[in-house]
Order: C-alpha cells, then structure tokens, then sequence
C-alpha cells in the first residue's frame, strides 16, 4: 500500500464545562453550535472511534487499520492489544471540569474488567490569569479524611491547587484525583480509554443531578481506584538544540506516552524521521506537509496520524506542531536530553520510566 498521512474524523464532546475556546481561541472549523468541550483528535475509544477520512483507506476506523496494518501503522515493536494506543484531545475547561480520576493499569484489569488503565497529560494551550488545577493530594490524606471531603464537595481541603499558565505540561498517573478550569484551555494525551470515577453531584454531559445512591457508589469506587501517592507538577519541558531556527521540546514521556513540541522559522524546514507511528497536531499557523510521496495542508487545531511506514515527515515552516507517540524512553527520550546537557532528575520529572536506575 502506498501510505499516506491520515485525517481522521474527531468526535466532538458538549459536556457542560466547555466553551467556544476551540473555536474561538484555535480557530477551529466545523464544530457545531453551543458549548464544545472536547475534540478528540485521535481516538479508538469504542463507540467513538475515528475514521479516515479520504484516500484509499477512507471509511476505515482505527480499529480495522490495527487488525488488518498494525505493523505499516505502529511499526514492527509488541502489539499493544486491538485497539490503538493512544488518545488525543483538545478540551476547553471554560468551567470547571469534574474531579475525578481514571484507575492505572492494575487497578483497571482488577476493578473494571478493562487491559489497561488511563494515565495523561495536559499541555496548557491558554489559560486565564490566575487559572489553577486540582492534582492529587497533600501528604497525609487518607481515605477516610478524602471520603469526608468528598461528602462535603471541599475539594480544596485535601488537594493541591496548582497555578496553570500557557507552555506548561502536567504528566498525571492513572489513579490520580484531577481536575482543572475554568478559563484552561488544553492539548491532552492518554491512553486509549474512558474509564473513569467521578466525585460530583452532577453529571458532567448536561449537568442534571446524581441521584444519591448512585452518588454514593461513585464515591465509594472512585476511593477504591485512587491513588494517594501521585502529586505531579506543571514545567516547561525540556528542549534539545537542532537545526538553525528549529527546536524540539519534550513535554513529557512515560512509558505509554511522549508529547513533543517542535517549531521551526522560515529558513529551515522540520525534518522528523521516525519508526513508531505519529500524532502531529498544529498549534500555530497553517503549515505544508510532506511525508511518502504526499504533500498537502494542515490548518491550525487539526491533526495527522502518520503511520510508522512513512517514516519521515517535513513541515514548512513556520511551524508549531505537538508530535505524540509511544516512546522508547532511552532511545527517544533519556538519551537526546542528556546529551542536551540535561540532569537526570530534570528528565525524570518528565513523567515516569526515566529514573537513572
């Protein structure tokens, strides 16, 4: 087959927390009227996977493409199950989102009969003067002293409210109490999964009431899905030096994931090479790509898959695009950054995975 970059079909989330952000604020095209929480970018989450969109394998989902190419698609590494690995999205918390968590990966298998959890990341796109974030829990919460809070909704009483400000990534382990909003608005990155336990007393698609049975067992799943240990911090990220004018930045890396930013000036294109496949996401300016013997447009706030079979994507710059994928965390990640000059507890605070020992 002659592979090409894939544009996919994004389904679109009108929860109650969202806004007119990615319109407005990323000039994305297309969305329908009212509040639009999130755009999922990449998805094989079931029953809302994305489709291809044009090309020979248009009307194709992620799903046959990982049953019938997984190796042209991810490249010849173990094959992480049926459906692909990751998960992307833009999402505008113009409210608050939900406190809540996704269970890790043994927590998932144990508790909700699924192969794996959901860890992400929020690369913060835009927020709002004075913008904060719930992630995790002051050191001595336990479950009794959350539960107590969580009866009360005094979230404040027991998590850790971090500023949020536009450039900075949080990487969040599966099992970790989050939320963030209002006035955030941000580019994530997870695992392939919608697995997740909330603390509210409203439903979070239109905002009607949870009865309080259901309520209760909410509260008493999410306590047996979360973990205490967790308090990531927001950072800049970490860049590496390339050609003149074109910078890498690695936001964040973990074993399921990496999230990248690159840019470039006019003078010298982005050349990435690559052997695992990739999510380019634009953040900046229309921009021209080529990759195989494709070349067309990718506007602002829309995404390409590029299969691993590719292996080589140029973008024209000016350009500022968030690249994600499924790392190989010496390789990719360690390796690069300290030979950037980086220390090691630098690049451990990435994520998780990159401890030296």
């Amino acid at each position: 087959m002659d592979w090409h970059p894939l544009r996919l079909t994004t389904p679109v989330k009108q929860h109650v927390f969202g806004g007119r952000a990615i319109a407005e604020r990323l000039g994305r095209t297309g969305l329908p009227d009212g509040p639009i929480a999130e755009t999922w970018e990449v998805s094989d989450v079931d029953g809302d996977a994305s489709t291809v969109l044009d090309g020979p394998l248009a009307g194709r989902t992620l799903r046959h493409l990982m049953a019938e190419h997984a190796e042209e698609l991810l490249g010849p590494h173990p094959r992480p199950g049926p459906r692909f690995p990751l998960l992307t999205k833009f999402i505008d918390g113009s409210r608050p989102l939900p406190v809540h968590l996704h269970a890790d990966d043994a927590t998932a298998r144990r508790l909700e009969g699924e192969p794996h959890g959901k860890t992400e990341a929020w690369h913060v796109l835009d927020a709002a003067p004075g913008a904060t974030a719930l992630v995790g829990v002051h050191p001595g919460v336990d479950r009794d002293s959350l539960h107590r809070a969580l009866l009360a909704q005094d979230f404040d009483a027991v998590m850790r409210r971090l500023p949020v400000r536009a450039g900075q990534t949080v990487y969040v382990p599966g099992g970790t109490l989050h939320s963030f909003g209002p006035g955030t608005l941000v580019y994530e990155i997870e695992q392939t999964s919608d697995i997740q336990q909330h603390a509210m007393r409203s439903h979070m698609e239109d905002g009607s009431p949870v009865p309080d049975r259901e309520w209760h067992t909410n509260l008493a799943r999410l306590l047996d899905e979360w973990r205490p240990e967790p308090r990531p911090e927001f950072h800049p990220g970490l860049s590496i030096p390339l050609d003149d004018g074109v910078a890498r930045t690695v936001l964040c890396a973990g074993p399921h994931f990496a999230l990248e930013r690159w840019t470039a000036g006019t003078g010298t294109p982005l050349v990435h090479t690559f052997s695992t496949a990739r999510i380019v996401t634009n953040a900046g300016s229309p921009v021209t790509v080529t990759s195989g013997s494709w070349t067309g447009p990718l506007d602002r706030a829309r995404t390409l898959l590029l299969p691993a079979a590719l292996g080589e994507v140029r973008v024209q710059g000016p350009a500022d695009v968030l690249v994600g994928y499924v790392p190989d965390l010496h390789r990719d990640i360690r390796a690069p950054l300290l030979a950037a000059g980086h220390g090691p507890a630098a690049v451990a605070a990435l994520g998780e995975g990159l401890d030296p020992r």
